[in-house]
């Protein structure tokens, strides 16, 4: 296993879910349990008090989760997470969540992403839970 096949399965990923291309998100950086990524808050992501609705600090934050926990190339699903908003985020800022894996257990893993601004100042805190469902999601000998 290598971070390099790590980052193929999360363009693989990316590639099939029309979420993260609607919303622009970017892959900076994906390692074996470790996924960064990357997304520029726009107007139609603001809730009525115009700071970036939580729905879509959740996202990014389960995009993160979801590339980190895939990387071993076993098909891995959520199976619980949780967010506590610290501040808030407006329209223009870049916000990005660094997904870190803290223990894996049997099918189960434990993973926490901590979503900054680009500045550093932190926007939220978000703790998933993993289950892998098997399968591998790429074949390790393709280019």
């Amino acid at each position: 296993m290598s971070d390099a096949l790590a980052r193929r399965i999360a363009d693989h990923l990316f590639s099939r879910e029309g979420t993260a291309g609607a919303w622009g998100l970017m892959i900076e950086e994906v390692r074996i349990g470790y996924a960064r990524v990357r997304m520029t808050i726009r107007h139609e992501m603001a809730n009525g008090h115009g700071t970036v609705h939580g729905g879509m600090i959740f996202a990014l934050a389960d995009s993160a989760f979801a590339y980190a926990c895939n990387s071993r190339n076993i098909a891995t699903v959520a199976g619980g997470a949780s967010i506590l908003f610290l501040s808030p985020a407006r329209i223009g800022e870049n916000l990005i969540a660094e997904a870190r894996e803290d223990a894996l257990a049997g099918r189960s893993g434990s993973y926490s992403v901590a979503v900054r601004t680009a500045d550093g100042r932190a926007v939220a805190q978000f703790q998933g839970l993993s289950r892998s469902i098997g399968g591998a999601l790429i074949d390790e000998q393709e280019n």
